[in-house]
């Protein structure tokens, strides 16, 4: 008797805790709903032959501008970087890395060319033929830095032999493609891309300057010995060509390539890397402030410290397991080095704003930004901890220094657990990120709600889409203009939107796989430049500041044609058996269908909730909810956004 009223203890325990936790959760969701998931009605009128009228023709302070963004590390050769150092390391036919984290094979030499170009140092340290199994790390647990974690799908009696296994690259689709360390040759011939940027009509370029080309070795000693002053005037002449072009200049400071010896020593984790940034930037500032009109000190400071320091997936990090799992800690490795990027922003704002010699010259960031939303019930906890580690606090903590926030886009996230859901359901870029340009509003409206009193505006700082085909790109920068056009109605000031990118480069760890540019690129003959449909349709739209129905309508129906037709298009994301995304890309991608989904902005129809209990829930409720929903037909007619209905 006594162990069968303990049992029913046990089991009424566990049904308050299972119905606490439930309400709970249902309670959560609640609130995100209400935050994030409200009804909104489109200001566009569709009805209308033109869509959208940006301001491109108005005064200086009062137009819009459009731009085209890149970076270094995506297109200039003869640089010997960190991720150059990362892409050549272990290929199929050496040793792969040792079980304890190590540090850069090599790191960059003081010798310099007469045009600035960095030459690869001799090789330091100790070679290893202890095997290794990479990690599989989910695609959402990198960017959030949540998780890492093995997953060994070989089990007992089916190991594969070593021999056999796979092999794993730093960088995917970067070893069997032509040339990949030549990138684009922007440094040796910058004028390929310009004229190609130029003549879509823009008036922004955006570009970096490289810390690795400028700093080839750790100043210990001076920054006297330690600074290539030919890489610096290559650079002024670089950023001259683009002025010759008619085009003014955003330059961005640090563009998630971290010097290999600041990573051998921990980077952004201890303090002297500001002191060292802060040499760099007195250098470029000295040498082309009177040539620069927008300057970025950061790009995505929370992308590279959660890739770098929280999941060692790019170059410079050596994370060490405790480091990984308590890196979203308030004391963990993520908050550290975000905060001394944030005293580095700060430092470099004031000496810009001191020392430049143009009085409309203007310091901000650019933040990357996606729409998150659960795929469970149980998954809000998840959607809310990434936000808040993600969306505000680095913005929060530079926002006394900014001139302008930059917003970087590129779609939405359904998060499950602690890795990224791929929705059947969804459209999807090449590198795995879900098309919603309603994303791109709901989030303009958010940061102007919470950053309004500082009365500073924003510039889309990247916008794009991997995408080979092309077929996706044209209706996908349409509509996420028209979210633009659409939150400045609703107030927001938006100076400008630049495209990413002009031509396919390297992407990161995606290597050469997904291709964001508006101009193909073929690399066994040349380098060669084919311009895509996309590029004359931006540049339409450029040149003439305005979206037409038209031409909205004759890029989406191509969209649905293919669909309608079943065809497919390359996908470099590997998926697991639970659909989750891998952050590491594929060497060689899949082929993924185009999806029959309306993501027009306004016309995205949010799914609800997809665990197996919000499903019953939904069953259980739908008579209900479609009484509802004729009821609210007959009360309002106007086109607003479904939010997604709670059902649970």
């Amino acid at each position: 008797m006594a162990l069968t009223a303990l049992f029913f203890s046990a089991t009424k325990l566990a049904g308050i805790i299972v119905t606490v936790s439930i309400a709970a959760n249902v309670f959560s969701f609640s609130r995100y709903r209400k935050k994030n998931l409200r009804r909104f009605k489109s200001p566009i009128d569709e009805s209308s032959d033109t869509l959208a009228d940006f301001n491109v023709n108005g005064e200086e302070e009062n137009g819009f501008f459009f731009g085209l963004a890149t970076a270094p590390a995506h297109v200039e050769d003869r640089l010997d970087d960190a991720w150059l150092q990362f892409a050549e390391e272990n290929p199929c036919h050496k040793s792969e890395t040792t079980d304890d984290p190590v540090q850069a094979d090599a790191v960059i030499g003081a010798a310099a060319a007469a045009d600035g170009s960095s030459h690869q140092a001799p090789l330091t340290g100790k070679e290893s033929n202890k095997k290794k199994k990479p990690l599989k790390v989910s695609m959402e647990a990198m960017i959030r830095g949540l998780q890492k974690f093995v997953e060994d799908e070989v089990e007992g009696e089916g190991k594969v032999p070593a021999s056999k296994e796979e092999c794993h690259h730093n960088v995917a689709a970067w070893h069997n493609v032509p040339h990949p360390e030549e990138r684009l040759r922007f440094w040796s011939d910058p004028d390929t891309e310009l004229k190609l940027a130029k003549d879509t009509g823009i008036s922004i370029f955006r570009m970096g300057i490289d810390w690795t080309r400028i700093m080839p070795q750790e100043p210990v000693n001076g920054i006297k010995d330690a600074v290539n002053y030919a890489a610096l005037e290559r650079y002024k002449w670089i950023i001259s060509r683009v002025r010759s072009y008619g085009m003014k200049v955003m330059l961005t400071l640090f563009h998630h390539s971290l010097p290999p010896w600041a990573g051998d020593y921990g980077g952004w984790k201890l303090e002297k890397t500001v002191d060292y940034f802060i040499e760099f930037t007195k250098l470029v500032v000295s040498s082309v402030s009177d040539m620069v009109d927008y300057w970025i000190t950061f790009n995505e400071p929370h992308v590279f410290c959660m890739l770098t320091y929280c999941a060692g997936a790019w170059p410079g990090g050596h994370p060490d397991m405790l480091e990984a799992a308590t890196s979203a800690l308030p004391t963990g490795v993520f908050r550290q080095t975000m905060h001394w990027m944030a005293i580095a922003h700060s430092k470099a704002y004031d000496y810009i704003h001191k020392q430049s010699t143009l009085s409309n010259n203007v310091v901000g960031v650019a933040h990357n930004v996606s729409f998150t939303r659960p795929y469970g019930l149980f998954d809000v906890a998840a959607v809310t901890l990434a936000n808040s580690l993600t969306l505000f606090p680095y913005v929060d903590s530079v926002c006394d220094k900014l001139d302008f926030i930059g917003i970087n886009y590129y779609g939405q996230e359904v998060i499950s657990g602690a890795g990224l859901k791929l929705v059947e359901t969804d459209e999807y870029s090449e590198s795995g990120r879900g098309v919603y340009p309603d994303g791109l509003f709901h989030l303009l409206i958010q940061f102007h709600e919470r950053y309004k009193h500082l009365k500073v505006p924003f510039i889309i700082a990247e916008n794009g889409v991997s995408d080979e085909t092309d077929v996706i790109r044209r209706p996908y920068f349409l509509e996420h203009l028209l979210a633009v056009y659409a939150a400045m109605i609703k107030g927001v000031p938006v100076l400008g939107y630049l495209f990413w990118t002009t031509s396919d480069n390297w992407e990161w760890a995606d290597g050469y796989g997904p291709k964001f540019g508006l101009v193909a690129v073929d690399r066994a003959n040349d380098l060669a430049r084919i311009p895509r449909p996309s590029y004359h349709l931006f540049s339409k739209v450029v040149t003439t500041g305005k979206i037409i129905r038209e031409d909205r309508e004759r890029a989406w129906n191509e969209l649905q044609k293919a669909a309608k037709e079943k065809q497919t298009r390359p996908f470099y994301r590997a998926v697991n058996k639970h659909g989750l995304m891998y952050a590491g890309g594929l060497d060689k991608p899949t082929r993924r269908s185009y999806i029959e989904r309306d993501w027009r902005f306004g016309h995205y129809e949010m799914e609800g909730l997809q665990d197996p209990l919000s499903r019953l829930s939904r069953c259980l409720l739908r008579p209900y909810s479609l009484k509802k929903k004729r009821k609210s037909k007959k009360v309002d007619s106007e086109l607003v956004l479904p939010h997604l209905e709670l059902s649970v």
